[in-house]
Parts: C-alpha cells; sequence; structure tokens
C-alpha cells in the first residue's frame, strides 16, 4: 500500500478494503464528473437548494412534452428552453409544414397533418397551434406530459394590441391606435368571425380551444366547462407573472435540472412600443372585455399557488432565487459583463435579429461580442435564438439526420391562410 494510504488507514482506522473502495470509488466519480463536464453545454452553476426526499429514488427525465404556445404569454421564451433540451437529448420536435410556416397553421384547429413528416413521430411540440386534444392525442406518444402558460388578461392584451395592430382589423378601426378608445366601446369596432378577430376577444380561451364568444356573465357552465377540459389534458398551467417560480414546478414536473430550464427573456418589446403601467380603469375594462380569460387565468392562478404550496413556498422561491441568481451569470458569459437587450437594427448576428411585427412595434433580441467561437459560442447562440431562425434550424437539422435534404416538400391541398408577417416598406 503507498505510504499516504497507509496514513490514511492509520489516521481512519479504516481497513485495506474500504480505502481501496474510496479511492476507487472517487476515481470513478472524478471520471463522470469530467464526462458530465464534457457533454454539458452549461457548467453546473448551482446546487439544487430542495433535494428529493432521502427515501424517494430519482426519477429518469421525462422527455415527452407538449407545450401549448399561447400568445404574448412569454411562451417564445418557454419553447426556446425545450427547443435546447431536445437538442441535447438528440430528440425530435414536431415541427410545422412548410404550408404553415412558423405555426400549426394557427388560427385553424391543429391538425397532425400540419406536421412536417421529417419531425414525426416527436417527442416535443412547441409551436403556436389552437388546441384539439384528439390531434395532439394522435400525433404525441403515450406519456406525454402537457403544459401551458397562461398571463394576466389586461397586462395580456394591451400587448396583443401593439404586437397585432397592423393585422387585426379590430385594431386597425380604432382611431389613433388608441388601446383606451377601444376598451371604451370595443363592439363598435370588433366583428366576429373575421381574420384574426381572436387577437382581439379571449385570446387565451381561443388558443386552448374554447369558444372565444362566450360570456361567463351569461353562461356561467361554459367557463366551468372549459377549466375542466383543461385541467383533465394539462399537468401543469405556468403563470406568467410568476415565470420562475413556474420553471420550478416545471422541471420538478418533468425531473429535469435547473440547468435545464435556464433561459434568455425572447420577443420583448422595447419600452417605446408598450405602457409601462396600465391604469387601473383600463385594466377593468380589459378584464370585462376578455372575461372569458380573466375566469380562466383567476382559476388557474389559485391552482398555481396551491402547488406551488404542496411542493414547499419556501423551497420553490429558493429554487427561483437560484435560477435567477445563475441566470444572470449565464447572461454576462454569454453576451458580455453588462447584458442588454437590444434593437434588432444593432444586432450584428443575423441569427439573432428578432422578426418585427410592424413599423411601430420594436421587439428586443440579445447580440454575442465579436470574436467569439466554439461549443460554448454555439450554446449561446441557442440561448439567444429568436423562433423563427431556431424552427427553421430545426427543421433542415431534422431532415438531414431523416436523409430528407434533397427531397421537394410536400403541398398542402387547401392551404391555411398564410401566418403574420412583417409589413414590406411603404405598406
Amino acid at each position: 500500500m503507498p505510504p499516504i494510504l497507509q496514513r490514511l488507514q492509520q489516521a481512519t482506522k479504516m481497513s485495506r478494503r474500504k480505502i481501496l473502495l474510496l479511492v476507487l470509488g472517487c476515481s470513478t466519480l472524478s471520471l463522470l464528473i469530467h464526462q458530465g463536464a464534457q457533454l454539458s453545454w452549461y457548467p453546473r452553476l448551482f446546487p439544487l437548494s430542495c433535494p428529493p426526499l432521502q427515501d424517494s429514488p430519482p426519477r429518469p427525465k421525462h422527455m415527452t412534452v407538449a407545450f401549448l404556445k399561447t400568445h404574448k404569454t412569454a411562451g417564445t421564451t418557454v419553447q426556446n428552453i425545450l427547443f435546447r433540451f431536445a437538442e441535447r437529448h438528440n430528440l425530435t420536435v414536431a415541427l410545422p409544414h412548410p404550408s404553415c410556416e412558423h405555426q400549426f397553421c394557427y388560427p385553424r384547429n391543429f391538425s397532425a397533418h400540419f406536421v412536417h413528416p421529417a419531425t414525426r413521430p416527436p417527442h416535443v411540440l412547441a409551436s403556436h397551434l389552437r388546441f384539439d386534444r384528439a390531434e395532439l392525442q394522435r400525433l404525441m406518444p403515450p406519456g406525454t406530459v402537457y403544459v401551458t402558460i397562461l398571463r394576466e388578461p389586461a397586462a395580456m392584451f394591451e400587448s396583443l394590441f401593439s404586437y397585432y395592430n397592423q393585422y387585426c382589423p379590430a385594431f386597425r378601426r380604432v382611431p389613433n391606435a388608441s388601446l383606451e378608445a377601444f376598451l371604451r366601446a370595443p363592439e363598435a369596432y370588433y366583428r366576429a368571425g373575421e381574420h384574426f378577430a381572436m387577437f382581439a376577444h379571449n385570446t387565451l380561451a381561443y388558443d386552448l380551444g374554447g369558444d372565444n364568444e362566450r360570456s361567463p356573465r351569461d353562461d356561467a357552465a361554459y367557463l366551468a366547462g372549459l377549466i375542466r377540459q383543461v385541467e383533465e389534458v394539462f399537468s401543469l398551467v405556468m403563470i406568467a407573472e410568476y415565470f420562475d417560480e413556474s420553471l420550478v414546478l416545471l422541471r420538478r414536473l418533468l425531473a429535469w435540472d435547473l440547468e435545464d430550464v435556464l433561459y434568455a427573456r425572447l420577443n420583448a418589446r422595447a419600452a417605446s412600443s408598450r405602457l409601462a403601467a396600465i391604469p387601473a380603469a383600463l385594466a377593468r375594462a380589459a378584464r370585462a372585455w376578455n372575461a372569458l380569460d380573466a375566469g380562466l387565468y383567476d382559476h388557474f392562478n389559485a391552482t398555481f399557488w396551491r402547488r406551488v404550496a404542496s411542493a414547499g413556498r419556501a423551497c420553490v422561491e429558493r429554487e427561483a432565487r437560484e435560477l435567477r441568481e445563475a441566470r444572470e451569470r449565464l447572461l454576462r458569459r454569454c453576451f458580455g459583463d453588462e447584458p442588454v437587450l437590444r434593437p434588432a437594427a444593432q444586432i450584428r448576428t443575423k441569427q439573432l435579429q428578432p422578426w418585427q411585427p410592424s413599423r411601430k412595434v420594436d421587439i428586443m433580441g440579445y447580440d454575442l461580442p465579436s470574436g467569439r467561437a466554439g461549443p460554448a459560442t454555439e450554446a449561446c447562440l441557442k440561448l439567444a435564438m429568436p423562433e423563427v431562425q431556431y424552427s427553421s434550424y430545426l427543421l433542415r437539422k431534422q431532415k438531414r439526420r431523416g436523409g430528407m435534404r434533397l427531397r421537394p416538400e410536400p403541398v398542402l391541398d387547401n392551404p391555411p391562410p398564410r401566418p403574420i408577417r412583417a409589413l414590406r416598406p411603404g405598406h
């Protein structure tokens, strides 16, 4: 036995066999840590503050997830988390057919036919669609976990009004693009059944597959039934206002690490493109006009906090704080000592330039410092990559993997209306 091990034996009174087992175990652990560091996109940034109970065996990470990406609810950031997780684990991501562009033919009801054949059968789904339970369950494998996210309806409606102002006819009719004018008399501008009308009335209910023209004031049973349908399918309804706490619950549901839910904020509007604060009277009017959405949000907000309490509120808050701290460290590592969101015109990296809905709305993004290359830079690129670029990249990657690179794209019969595009100069 080497002298150092002899001294260890004398100091600890351990048998030679136990010492050798200890040394062997440490060597194996060191090798595993080294391998993990080589395989991981991100170094391990923090320990879990709330590990599972000692008598609970660790669960493997859940690999099949369907995320209903609702509009203007931080869904693009969640989508990016899921895309990156799928890439790291070589999972297939369901992506839209070219006729649908980067959404699953929204606003039509979802159909499995809208999914590109190179991305079937999928493990992960995270692009915009209108929920259809039967079609999704036909596409996704058994055991898929369904999750979605909601946002406070007044704040969400302000974002919808700003973002889709040039596309939704109800919004375009309003003089001076005034949200206050619209909410003072929404019936004067809104026409049910118009193209993109769902952006102007109960958008959450529409995205969830509900009838956005129903009013809980006239039919309380309809709201109760819609809530029941959502609860039957979705294992977690996240809340945008409590995004980090939502990610803690998500990672627990899926048995993921906190590193798996690190994120950069995506698809954020510039301060000049949004109201700094929504006046109370305006918020009440927005909730009254979107009463179905308000009922959904209030119910699932309460459900969310019951779930936090069940998980241990102090524990969830500690993990959320650690997530925020690690996120800040990661952003500095990727985007410089003072990472800031920039207007698209200031972003040199073409892959990181966010899509702009109109000349009146500025969508911000991150840019990579110049002169960097390598795996870490690639990971940072994906962290801040907007939805359109990431979806296109994943489709190309999965087509190559499936040997479909040279095949022409099939064309759907009766293609749906084209999703929203940026306006051309002069239009």
